[in-house]
C-alpha cells in the first residue's frame, strides 16, 4: 500500500462528513461535493480524520486506496478553501473580460471567443491580461483552465498565447541566413 494511503484525511473545521453506502459527501463553507468510493476500499471515521484501507490484498485494491485518499483530501480542501488557477494572456491586443458567466476573449482571431463557464466555476478577470478560475472541484477547475488555454496555446517563437501563471515557455531561435 502506498505511503499516501496510510495517512488519514484530516477534515478542516466546518466540514461535515456523511457516508451513505459507497457514496461519501463532504459539506463546507464553499459548497458540497460527493464521490462514490471504489468497492475495494473501506472507509472508517476516526478522531484524527478519515482512514482508508484496502478490503483485499490485491495490487489493484492497494493502488486505488491511495487514489481515493487523494481525491477525498482534494474534496476536503475544495469545500473549505476552494481551488484557483491563474491564466495570463501574452500578445498585442489579447484581452479578456467577463460578462455574467461568460468569458469573452480577444485572441487575434477574426472573431471574439466566448467561453461559457460551467456550473460550480467562477471566472474573474482582474485585468485585461489575467484570468482567474475558481471553484470547489479541483478536476473541474483544471479542466476549465486547460480548455481556455487550448484556444491559443503559447507559440514557441514569440511566446504569444494563453499560458498558466508562472509557466515557462521555451522560445526557439529564429531562422538565420
Amino acid at each position: 500500500m502506498s505511503r499516501i494511503a496510510k495517512t488519514p484525511v484530516e477534515l478542516p473545521k466546518g466540514v461535515e462528513f456523511k457516508q451513505d453506502g459507497n457514496v461519501v459527501t463532504l459539506k463546507g463553507g464553499k459548497g458540497e461535493l460527493s464521490m462514490e468510493l471504489n468497492s475495494e476500499v473501506a472507509l472508517t471515521q476516526e478522531e484524527d480524520g478519515l482512514k482508508l484501507s484496502p478490503r483485499s490484498g490485491s495490487r489493484f485494491a492497494m493502488a486505488v486506496t491511495g487514489t481515493m485518499r487523494s481525491l477525498l483530501a482534494n474534496m476536503a480542501q475544495g469545500v473549505s478553501e476552494g481551488f484557483e488557477r491563474k491564466l495570463e494572456l501574452v500578445g498585442v491586443g489579447y484581452r479578456a473580460q467577463v460578462q455574467g458567466t461568460n468569458l469573452n476573449l480577444t485572441l487575434g482571431f477574426s472573431h471574439p471567443v466566448v467561453y461559457a463557464a460551467p456550473e460550480g466555476i467562477s471566472i474573474e478577470a482582474p485585468s485585461q491580461t489575467e484570468v482567474i478560475i475558481k471553484g470547489t472541484d479541483k478536476q473541474k477547475v483544471g479542466q476549465v483552465a486547460a480548455e481556455i488555454r487550448r484556444f491559443r496555446p503559447p507559440e514557441p517563437y514569440k511566446g504569444k498565447g494563453v499560458r498558466y501563471a508562472g509557466e515557462r515557455v521555451i522560445l526557439k531561435e529564429a531562422k538565420k541566413k
